[in-house]
């Protein structure tokens, strides 16, 4: 049987800024992190080449709610299964969802809440549903931004313990990471952004500041690693090409 939603009145959605005094609480797994590097986390993979791969270049992973739910003995976060679902035409799976927030939450650097991809409002509401339940299990949350939010509606729900995790279509995603990222720097939360596999990609954001990003091409494919890490600790050779490159593509 579904899981019901876990909110028992209206009053469970009023989500209040962060009380006078709190922080925003970034997780201690996080703080570890040198300032000016973003995170990199790769899709959950059991190639061990790849893993490999992976953790001598100090990546971690995303950990799917809706696949085994295994770290491999890295950090790692817990997404919600809400793209394969979209990717599959199916519902987002709650069951499923509860369980692995059950099984790893404690001890993911942040867990990304139920969301409907493309959703809008719709998405936001069921997102806003599900804080308190997986903030009982998990010290961080990302609330996933999607086509049709806006910067003021996301300002007045965030609180302590929650950041901005930048999903949408591909278009949507670039044309507002910047204005996520600025907000997430305003708001001192994390800001992730999902499904980047490009070094163009990764230049774009570092340049929106954001604090870290995911991507399913190195689980995959372990030679594209190389690349995409050297894009990611955002090497001088690798600046000037890819910002030009980045120019020339948006003229």
């Amino acid at each position: 049987a579904a899981v019901p939603a876990p909110v028992s009145s209206t009053d469970d959605l009023l989500v209040k800024s962060p009380l006078e005094g709190e922080s925003m609480a970034t997780p201690l797994a996080i703080r570890s992190v040198p300032e000016d590097l973003m995170i990199a986390y790769a899709s959950r993979t059991g190639t061990r080449r790849n893993l490999a791969a992976l953790r001598q270049a100090g990546w971690r992973l995303l950990v799917s709610a809706v696949g085994p739910l295994r770290t491999e003995g890295f950090s790692y976060a817990l997404d919600n299964g809400a793209w394969s679902a979209f990717r599959q035409g199916t519902t987002f799976d709650d069951v499923k969802f509860s369980r692995a927030l059950q099984a790893l939450g404690q001890g993911a650097d942040w867990v990304a809440l139920p969301d409907i991809v493309m959703g809008g409002e719709a998405s936001l509401m069921l997102s806003l549903q599900w804080i308190n339940r997986v903030l009982d299990a998990a010290p961080y949350a990302l609330l996933p931004l999607q086509n049709g939010m806006v910067v003021e509606e996301i300002a007045e729900v965030l609180r302590s313990r929650l950041g901005l995790f930048v999903g949408g279509d591909t278009a949507w995603k670039e044309a507002t990471m910047a204005r996520w990222g600025a907000l997430g720097r305003k708001a001192g939360c994390l800001v992730h952004v999902g499904r980047v596999n490009t070094a163009r990609r990764i230049f774009l954001c570092a340049s929106a500041g954001v604090t870290s990003f995911d991507g399913s091409s190195v689980s995959r494919y372990a030679v594209t690693l190389p690349r995409l890490e050297a894009a990611r600790r955002q090497l001088p050779l690798f600046l000037e090409g890819e910002a030009y490159a980045t120019t020339a593509h948006a003229s």
